[in-house]
């Protein structure tokens, strides 16, 4: 584990410990008297900059906009990149954006908090239980509902999936709205989506056919990832020859970083995009989608494409690509045969999907 790494956990304990109180004082409406049709203006705080948390946050976005029709919602979060991920939820009104670097940029720090008090809201949701910033905010808003996140042992009973950092605070949306008289959703969890559009998918296609060049079915891999979740170049290489041997009816092409980063040493047709939105719609077009854990492969998700995301340092069950036939497998315990195995699996979901 880095210096950084250690620093920040430390960091996040000695603020959950400070901010584990906050809300205590909170009190709830009364049951029945809030009203599905009445929840118009909602506030969901999930201040992080990172791609995958941005997109990790839209099954919650779809659970709110399903709920309560007649809602819009503000988004409090950190950086710029919600503006992309959420571009075509119409009914997401207004992103309150903290700049990623807060010491450099004190007095539009201090006034994105000072919005949220700006605004009164009918429903105010902290989107990660475990961000202290998050319960502050939600404290601070000015809202008849607030959802603070706090640990619910019936939902870590009832739901063996519970951890997910999607999930989660959709179950505890629920069950918060079902103590307080709205009737019990048992629905099936919205998925990660980016809610492309046919032109975004199209002009995926007509970028991908253009590296292609031939109408076999394409697999894509992406081979970098952050800190320790990056895998070697040993690694990496041994698994794309046995991807190689496996599938020799499908195009191989791996997606590369901004960095210009091959672990596999640029063998495969490559492609690079700095929007994120072209990035998944070329993904879209593709059978599979591979990678260790990271944002993109969360946007992959987001794409409704089938994903198998690799984890060796991360916790599958807290980030695990879901929905579509996605599988996490921990290469800790799993072998190249286990791998293997789990896209076969996929590839014959997504040719009954078709």
């Amino acid at each position: 584990m880095s210096f950084k790494t250690e620093v920040n956990r430390v960091r996040r304990r000695i603020m959950r410990s400070i901010t584990k109180n906050v809300g205590s004082s909170y009190t709830e409406p009364q049951k029945g008297s809030l009203k599905i049709e009445d929840v118009k203006r909602v506030l969901i705080i999930r201040p992080n900059h990172r791609l995958g948390n941005q997109l990790l946050l839209t099954p919650l976005v779809q659970e709110v906009l399903n709920t309560f029709p007649n809602s819009e919602i503000d988004l409090f979060v950190k950086g710029g990149v919600a503006y992309p991920v959420f571009e075509n939820y119409s009914r997401v009104s207004k992103i309150i954006q903290l700049p990623r670097k807060p010491f450099n940029n004190l007095f539009k720090y201090a006034k994105s908090w000072i919005s949220v008090k700006s605004k009164s809201y009918d429903l105010v949701i902290n989107g990660d239980k475990n961000s202290s910033s998050g319960r502050l905010l939600t404290n601070l808003a000015k809202a008849k509902l607030k959802i603070f996140g706090d640990v619910d042992l019936d939902i870590q009973k009832n739901f063996s999936d519970h951890m997910h950092i999607s999930k989660y605070p959709i179950y505890n949306l629920r069950s918060n709205l079902k103590r307080l008289g709205f009737p019990e959703n048992n629905k099936p969890l919205p998925l990660l989506d980016i809610k492309l559009s046919a032109s975004e998918f199209e002009k995926g296609k007509v970028i991908l056919d253009d590296i292609i060049k031939n109408h076999k079915k394409t697999i894509c891999i992406y081979t970098n990832a952050t800190g320790d979740k990056c895998y070697s170049e040993t690694w990496w290489e041994t698994f794309y020859e046995r991807l190689k041997t496996e599938y020799p009816d499908f195009n191989i092409i791996e997606m590369l970083p901004i960095e210009n980063i091959s672990k596999i040493n640029f063998k495969a047709p490559n492609f690079y995009s700095e929007d994120i939105r072209e990035m998944a719609g070329i993904i879209k077009n593709t059978s599979i989608f591979i990678a260790a854990d990271n944002g993109v492969m969360h946007l992959a998700s987001a794409a409704l494409t089938p994903c198998v995301g690799f984890f060796s340092v991360t916790d599958e069950n807290i980030y695990a690509p879901y929905g579509n036939g996605s599988v996490a497998l921990n290469t800790n315990h799993t072998n190249i045969d286990d791998w293997i195995k789990a896209v076969n699996g996929i590839l014959h979901w997504h040719n009954y999907q078709k």
